[in-house]
């Protein structure tokens, strides 16, 4: 028995059908595409493919709506003149050659319930009834359940809750959603009231979401609640059961109510819950076991807890089975006439499956009888197959809950050997280690293998050779010896077939002089040796490492072949080096340590530039290579660091020298590479602290022969400037890089997907080459190969390009947007195919404008903005929007060229949001405690304005702000008066204006209530004027006067006139005081009755000042009249007229008293 091959699938190998590639057992369509039903086989011949439709033939070829895919089953259905529905059903794909007929699965065809319901919304009947929902009203603590009833779907919708500003509504363990998509409340509370509990679902396959209508929810405080202990809202009662298939995922949940809010736990009752598969969620209400296994199944207890008690729930768990492969379906048999062979078909469910085969579709009891064919259960055992009897088997494998469909052939081959393992193979191996020679074969009977060294004399059989079942020849310990030439013979009934290999057994690779621990002083230089011995065939590579890690990026650390420098160690450059040789088989590492100590005081020595090596000498010469070897120069007490080398091309550069290698100053010889068709030489300069020297005397001249170029250009690249044509453009070859004469180049190329023949163009002294006529936009495979009069460079890496892009020619589809809030929209659109867009694709750009305001009368805003998304991207945000507009948008692809035609232009609706600020906030008719608030709406209204809130506050002269007042007013108000105001206080304005969505931001104004502006600024700058500084220093000398003249007088006594007066008569209309207004009587001369200097005597007696008057009287304290000791009467200049205080209290046009002025100034004070 020999088990499927790859080598069976050679051409001229004989082969029944396979089928190799087919859609889904539960295969859900998109009715807005073309069906397409897979089914892709391969055999030899390539099989024929017919179809079954819910148990007949189906005619594809009567059908003109179907058609069958060249060399393949696949049916396409184009759905454009035809319903979806009319080729839902189970279809299955046959593929039949001479050889045998293989099967498909049972497809089942059908289209998403989620189709059929977006085809109802698109017809005008909603998903979910539109019916109004009636208020919730609920008491505060009780449980409640929203409903949701999303409508059904294939695959089933998500459900998620959110509001009306498609925000989530928060989950707690009090709140949350349940599996079916209803909103449970173990308890509810005030904060709960809303009026939009909105359920959506989202269609999967659709790609679409839908809405229920809002839910308002009430809750109510009008009395206390209890709390009480838990109960279950899902499941009911004590316990239930669940039924879960293996290998699907577990979802079991336990929503309980009760108050306060309950906790929930799960054990398992007989078990434990298998830790790594286990997960729970919903704040511990859902309990998600994935993957399901038979250990699965028991009982399982949810618990629900709060301090007032606990409340249990068992669901007890049955995991029932699909079937399932246990050791793998069928292997195909490919056997030689009269072996015998076994296919099984071994599988496990619960409950056990039945068993049934079939031949080439033929349900096994009624295909042709074979004696030497017996079927046992889930096992067909074969006994001395026969030629023709090649057959492909089905094996089916069903229960209640699922069906396994196999095909597996019986090919009954005639076949000499073969060998698979490429001849000549060349196998490397290093010393003592193993060695694996490959011999894999083929053929019908089982070819037998037998291996041969060298002359084949004697077969390899014992050791050290061990020879595997599959063929290889096996070398457990390889030596020197064991190199050589192999032969693998093939043998069976009908011939025999030979294939020789090498083995080349390589030495190890071995460090030599491993590099040493070192201790050196700070500044100075430190070489460690690395010297590998390799078998000379192998290219060694040798790499340094620090303290395991890769060497620091420094120029100070200098690698060559077999050493490593530092210059001017430091500190840091302290720790453990390690140097790894290796080849292409093998590698060796040792590793030394550095330590770095202060450098000692050192007498003080003059440092100067090397002085040039000397004595330039050409060593073992090669085509590529030449040896070059100096003597260096005085170092003058400075360390040589390195050798620069550098070399003159006569032929190409004569009087350039260019940089070639570098060595390090511990080396004076170097191995240099070469080019060809160089005339060099060379030169050496050292390099110390101070410097480079002086470059040595040059060489003599070394001439190396020209030669076919050794590297090709780089940057070859293919690009279109032309919708029509390919510009191919590379790097041109320097005259170096030549090799020799007649530079040019061999340009190729061809379209990748006809993989058709290269054409070919030679060009010269250019770097780019324009290929005209090409089609738009499709893959090229270039190549650009350097070429001189020696021969061809080496061949050429395939490069890709493209031809010249072309504008798109179509429009992405489905574009549609989805509103995210009142300023934020998402575009959904899908991608453009990639043969439409006719070059790389750039991105997509959205092109959208605000077509007006939804308020009435608004002009149309045409100006458009553009939002690009790079790449292939299908959706993008709109920010910034207006809310409350009416939107126009398109979508388009662009790629190189530009951009393709737009896609058809739809509108969409902004929702309204917060409005601006209100566009004024004016101050009229100040008073003492009142003044007038005049204002504009917004200019951004942002929707309907629902009325405006009026705040204020003072504000003391440390800018504290007090209590806040607050006027909600009318959306139809402009001003308001506010009456009752302090007076000199000043205020803090805010106004704001509202919609629907809420308060917008405010506009702020500040203002101090004060009197008439005329009296304000006559009491405020009474105090700058000058007449009023210059009348206080009069008065104030006026009374320093009086008092002089007062004290005098009194000294005087009875000389006083008025005292001579009293002492002569008494007068008997001498009144010393009024009693109606408290004024004071001027003493009189009988004989003359002149009054007293610098005053005048009213009729009523009363003393009133003039325009001009200083009199003492209105600037004294006031109150009653006094007498001196002397009897002397002083009232006249103590008293102050009231009557008179109340008439100048009227006259407005006298100038104000000074008194008056004080009191005023102190007011403000």
């Amino acid at each position: 028995m020999i088990k499927h091959h790859p080598f069976s699938d050679h051409p001229l190998v004989p082969q029944p059908p396979t089928i190799t590639h087919q859609s889904p057992k539960d295969y859900i369509i998109d009715p807005r595409e073309n069906i397409i039903i897979h089914c892709e086989a391969k055999g030899k011949p390539h099989p024929s493919f017919s179809w079954t439709r819910n148990g007949t033939h189906f005619d594809v070829d009567n059908d003109p709506s179907v058609s069958m895919k060249a060399h393949s089953g696949t049916l396409v259905v184009d759905i454009s003149r035809e319903k979806v529905e009319n080729y839902e059903g189970v279809y299955q794909c046959t593929a039949r050659n001479k050889h045998g007929t293989a099967v498909s699965n049972n497809i089942v065809v059908r289209q998403s319930i989620a189709f059929s319901a977006l085809r109802a919304l698109l017809e005008g009947s909603p998903l979910w009834s539109k019916e109004k929902i009636k208020p919730i009203v609920v008491q505060e603590g009780v449980s409640l359940v929203l409903p949701c009833r999303p409508p059904a779907g294939l695959p089933p919708p998500i459900i998620f809750w959110m509001d009306n500003n498609f925000q989530r509504l928060p989950q707690s363990r009090r709140v949350s959603q349940s599996l079916n998509g209803d909103l449970y409340f173990s308890n509810v509370r005030r904060e709960d009231s809303r009026s939009d509990y909105i359920c959506y679902a989202r269609f999967p396959h659709t790609q679409t979401i839908q809405q229920k209508q809002p839910i308002n929810v009430r809750v109510l405080n009008q009395a206390p609640v209890d709390e009480r202990r838990p109960t279950f809202l899902i499941p009911s009662g004590s316990s239930s059961s669940k039924m879960v298939l293996r290998g699907h995922v577990l979802e079991m949940e336990c929503i309980a109510e009760g108050l306060p809010t309950p906790e929930i736990s799960w054990t398992k009752v007989s078990g434990d819950l298998p830790a790594r598969r286990t997960s729970f969620l919903h704040y511990n209400k859902t309990l998600r076991i994935v993957n399901v296994s038979e250990s699965d199944a028991g009982d399982y207890r949810c618990t629900a807890k709060n301090q007032l008690g606990a409340v249990h729930h068992t669901i007890h768990v049955s995991v029932k089975a699909a079937p399932y492969w246990i050791s793998g379906p069928p292997i195909n048999l490919v056997l030689a006439p009269r072996e015998n062979g076994v296919l099984t078909c071994r599988a496990s469910g619960t409950p056990k499956p039945s068993i049934t085969w079939s031949m080439n579709g033929i349900p096994i009891e009624n295909s042709p009888k074979d004696v030497g064919r017996k079927v046992e259960d889930d096992t067909i055992i074969f006994t001395e197959v026969q030629t023709g009897s090649s057959a492909v088997y089905q094996c089916n494998i069903s229960n209640d809950y699922g069906y396994l469909l196999s095909n597996a052939f019986v090919n009954v081959l005639s076949e000499p050997p073969r060998v698979l393992t490429p001849a000549n193979k060349v196998y490397q191996v290093i010393k003592n280690h193993q060695a694996l020679i490959d011999c894999a074969s083929f053929g019908s009977p089982i070819p037998k293998i037998t291996w041969f060294k060298g002359s084949r004399s004697i077969s390899l059989d014992g050791d050290p050779y061990i020879t595997h079942d599959n063929g290889t020849l096996e070398i457990h310990v390889a030596q020197a010896q064991n190199s050589g030439k192999y032969t693998c013979v093939a043998r069976n009934s009908l011939g025999i077939y030979e294939n020789h290999v090498h083995l080349e057994v390589k030495e190890p690779t071995r460090i030599l002089k491993q590099p040493e621990y070192k201790v050196v002083q700070r500044g100075r230089s430190v070489v460690f040796e690395c010297k590998v011995k390799h078998d000379p065939s192998l290219i060694p590579t040798m790499t340094w490492l620090k303290d395991d890690g890769e060497l620091p990026d420094d120029e100070r650390l200098i690698v060559d072949s077999d050493s490593l420098t530092i210059t001017e160690v430091t500190e840091n450059d302290a720790g453990v080096y390690t140097c790894i040789m290796n080849t292409t088989l093998d590698h060796d590492s040792a590793s030394a340590e550095l330590t770095v100590v202060e450098a000692t005081p050192t007498p003080a020595v003059v440092y100067e530039r090397p002085d040039p090596p000397t004595d330039l000498e050409l060593t073992d010469q090669k085509k590529r290579s030449v040896q070059l070897t100096w003597t260096p120069g005085d170092e003058h007490n400075s360390l040589i660091q390195k050798f620069l080398i550098q070399y003159e091309d006569s032929l190409h550069h004569r009087g350039h020298w260019h940089n070639l290698t570098e060595v390090p100053g511990t080396r004076t010889t170097a191995h240099l590479k070469l080019s060809p068709y160089v005339h060099y030489t060379f030169r050496v300069l050292a390099l110390n602290a101070m410097g480079f020297s002086r470059p040595s005397f040059p060489s003599r001249m070394y001439k190396t022969d020209p030669a076919a170029p050794d590297e090709n250009p780089t940057g070859v690249e293919g690009f279109g400037t032309e919708h029509n044509n390919l510009v191919i453009s590379w790097k041109p070859l320097s005259g170096f890089q030549a090799n020799g004469p007649g530079l040019h180049y061999k340009v190729m190329w061809r379209q990748k997907a006809l993989d058709s023949e290269w054409t070919t163009v030679t060009v010269a002294n250019n770097s780019k080459f324009v290929v005209l006529g090409t089609p738009t936009f499709v893959p090229y495979e270039l190549k650009v190969q350097a070429v001189n009069d020696h021969g061809d460079g080496p061949e050429p890496k395939i490069a890709e390009g493209y031809s010249g892009e072309d504008l798109p020619i179509a429009a992405p589809e489905n574009v549609q947007a989805i509103i995210v809030n009142s300023t934020l929209a998402e575009v959904h659109w899908d991608p453009v195919p990639l043969h439409l867009i006719r070059g790389h694709l750039k991105g997509y750009k959205v092109y959208y404008w605000r077509k007006h305001s939804l308020h009435k009368h608004n002009p149309d805003h045409m100006e458009k903005d553009i939002l690009t998304f790079s790449g292939n991207h299908t959706r993008g945000m709109l920010p910034g929007l207006h809310p409350f507009s009416l939107y126009s948008f398109n979508v388009r692809v662009y790629n190189g060229k530009g951009e393709g035609p737009p896609s058809p232009t739809q509108q969409f609706k902004m929702p309204e949001g917060v409005p601006g600020p209100p566009s004024s906030l004016l101050v009229s008719n100040p008073n003492l405690d009142s003044l007038t608030l005049e204002w504009g709406p917004p200019h951004d209204r942002n929707g309907h304005i629902t009325g405006y809130t009026l705040k204020y506050q003072p504000v003391n002269n440390s800018n504290e702000l007090g209590p806040v007042e607050e006027v909600a007013l009318a959306a139809n108000e402009t001003s308001i008066t506010l009456p009752t105001l302090k007076y000199s206080t000043r205020y803090k304005f805010y106004l704001n204006a509202k919609t629907v969505t809420g308060p917008g931001p405010a506009i702020t104004q500040e203002v101090v209530p004060i009197m008439d502006e005329a009296v304000a600024s006559r009491q405020v700058d009474i105090a700058t004027q000058g007449w009023f500084i210059g009348l206080m220093c009069a008065i104030a000398l006026l009374i320093l006067i009086l008092l002089i003249i007062c004290f005098i007088q009194r000294n005087k006594g009875g000389k006083y006139p008025v005292k001579e007066k009293e002492d002569a008569h008494t007068d008997p209309e001498f009144q010393p005081m009024k009693d109606d207004d408290c004024t004071f009587v001027e003493y009189s001369d009988n004989e003359d009755h002149k009054p007293l200097k610098g005053s005048r005597t009213p009729s009523n007696g009363t003393v009133k000042r003039d325009d001009s008057d200083d009199s003492l009287v209105d600037y004294g304290e006031g109150g009653d009249g006094q007498f001196n000791e002397d009897g002397s009467f002083i009232g006249q200049y103590s008293g102050k007229s009231a009557s008179r205080d109340t008439a100048e209290g009227h006259e407005s046009s006298e100038a104000p008293s000074p008194i008056n002025a004080m009191n005023s100034l102190n007011s403000f004070v």
